[in-house]
């Protein structure tokens, strides 16, 4: 006698079969249902908890074809011990590529306004620009960027983004970047008087920064009230040794800086 299955659904019926993947720290999927996208950092029984590039967690349970990983449907699995080492992040929280190399440059830049400035956006962001192929230039002063933007001809296949500092409605740096802003140029910036505020006093073992009266020269002054010497080079480099990641910075600051690498990284 003929043995039949007791599954009768026909093949053309059957869901295909999807890879099995291990729910290692790092790895980055989506859960199409909620669109939610982040690295795993914790697998528990059943579930995976997700954290996301704003740092906001989920946890979802791991069902067979839950989640999508570069696109494609896959089901997360519990590693196995003694798996893969643990991904290490870059110091943006993205997830480090170990062994990649630099990609060709782009075409598009990032400019940012003064030097203070573009060592700490190397400092954070430098692993994941050298992915992109993005390269920073620093920039003076925002009185030079009409003439730069003018040279640098941005285009759909070349787009400029610029950081610059104190941003504020009204202001000349203001009204500037509002000259040379284009569809293939964005100019951002930060409330701040200067980086140096970007930069979260709890990194620095401070409660706050040190208010500066008007007419001061605010790095001197900050300087002076922390009882720091008056050395604006030292102190920036001692304000610099106490950023290790993305999470010493300013919400305000790092949501410009990751503006600017979208901008210029858009297809």
């Amino acid at each position: 006698m003929r043995q039949y299955s007791a599954d009768l659904t026909p093949p053309w019926k059957k869901p295909k079969p999807v890879p099995e993947v291990a729910a290692e720290p790092g790895l980055v999927v989506e859960e199409p249902g909620t669109g939610f996208c982040g690295a795993v950092i914790r697998c528990e029984a059943g579930t995976v908890t997700l954290e996301d590039r704003f740092g906001k967690h989920r946890v979802f349970p791991m069902e067979p074809r839950g989640f999508l990983l570069e696109g494609r449907v896959v089901t997360l699995v519990r590693p196995s011990p003694g798996g893969p080492a643990r991904p290490t992040r870059t110091a943006s929280g993205s997830v480090a590529v170990p062994g990649a190399r630099a990609r060709v440059a782009r075409a598009g830049r990032i400019y940012v306004e003064g030097r203070h400035d573009a060592e700490l956006v190397e400092k954070v962001w430098g692993d994941d620009l050298r992915i992109e192929g993005v390269v920073v230039e620093y920039l003076e002063g925002v009185d030079d960027l009409p003439s730069i933007v003018s040279e640098f001809a941005p285009g759909p296949d070349a787009r400029l983004g610029v950081l610059v500092d104190h941003l504020v409605p009204g202001s000349k740096e203001w009204r500037i970047a509002q000259s040379v802003t284009s569809e293939h140029a964005l100019v951002v910036g930060h409330p701040y008087i200067d980086i140096w505020e970007a930069v979260k006093p709890s990194s620095q073992g401070i409660a706050a920064w040190p208010r500066v009266p008007r007419g001061q020269d605010w790095k001197t002054g900050v300087c002076r009230a922390l009882g720091w010497p008056e050395n604006t080079g030292a102190a920036w480099q001692r304000i610099l040794s106490g950023v290790h990641s993305y999470k010493d910075l300013e919400p305000e600051l790092l949501g410009r800086v990751e503006e600017l690498i979208d901008f210029v990284t858009a297809p």
